[in-house]
């Protein structure tokens, strides 16, 4: 069998499980199902609103459906579990079979899809989307959509996060199909983001004083300026010193004069070196 075949082949089981489920299983409250294939077997999971009734007098009903899927569909070594589902009005499963059952007892469609829609919006779902089509107040089939919140319709999102259910109710001029999908409010939705709110602290508040952002911050700190007229009181004056003022030098015979480099030397003619002309001379007793 090809890789296609098998795919559609899957779909197409499990559909006739889900159909099979739903009408053994309608006064359960019957909320959908997981399959979930292991090297064990078949691992069946059974959403519903009361599993007493599915489990059975000492557990004949959860036997009878075992041995049904084993045999008629062909489930290798089928193990079902059920679990209770807590809050109906956010499985999509259960809501289409309730608003499908409302209309067969002769519920008006508006009035039955806006108190179905108003029930599960109050119990937390992010978004709701409910479809009533069939032949309603004519000759012609119509379809009627009751919208609130947020819903993805397209993209991996909307496969994943959205809960879909769907359910039918016989009329006498026909069939009147009716699809639930809602986002329940675990769900993050994605590219969604939050606000969070900054929390005061109590000595703030109490003195009623705003908290300061960063640049606030940085406009009012004080900048520290030394003015000129004001001392350290750690650092001590130094006491200023005289300078002893030296006699200009009086150069007496004859005196030779170069520049060697930025230095200005001179050469007496009674000695034989040439040294600075700034340097002191000894003078003789």
């Amino acid at each position: 069998m090809g890789v296609e075949k098998k795919f559609v082949k899957n779909g197409y089981d499990k559909t006739q499980l889900a159909e099979y489920f739903s009408k053994q299983l309608e006064r359960a409250g019957y909320g959908g199902m997981n399959i979930n294939r292991t090297p064990m077997g078949t691992q069946v999971t059974i959403f519903a609103e009361k599993p007493g009734m599915i489990i059975g007098k000492g557990g004949r009903t959860i036997h009878k459906l075992t041995h049904d899927l084993e045999t008629v569909f062909r489930v290798d070594n089928p193990q079902i579990d059920v679990q209770e589902v807590k809050i109906p009005e956010l499985n999509a499963q259960m809501m289409a079979s309730r608003l499908a059952g409302a209309i067969e007892r002769g519920l008006y469609f508006r009035k039955a899809g806006h108190n179905m829609l108003r029930r599960i919006m109050e119990s937390g779902a992010l978004g709701c989307e409910i479809d009533i089509a069939g032949k309603l107040t004519g000759p012609r089939k119509r379809t009627e959509k009751f919208v609130a919140g947020n819903m993805l319709h397209a993209g991996n999102p909307a496969m994943e996060l959205v809960d879909k259910g769907f359910a039918i109710a016989i009329k006498k001029l026909g069939v009147i199909g009716c699809r639930v999908r809602l986002i329940r409010p675990s769900v993050k939705l994605p590219g969604r983001f939050k606000i969070i709110e900054i929390t005061i602290p109590q000595e703030t508040a109490v003195m009623g004083k705003k908290p300061e952002g960063i640049k606030e911050l940085i406009k009012a700190a004080p900048v520290e300026t030394k003015p000129d007229n004001v001392k350290p009181d750690n650092i001590k004056p130094v006491p200023e010193t005289k300078k002893e003022t030296v006699p200009e030098e009086i150069h007496t015979g004859n005196i030779e004069e170069r520049m060697h480099g930025d230095v200005l030397e001179h050469k007496h003619s009674e000695y034989d070196y040439w040294h600075p002309a700034s340097r002191t001379h000894k003078m003789e007793e």
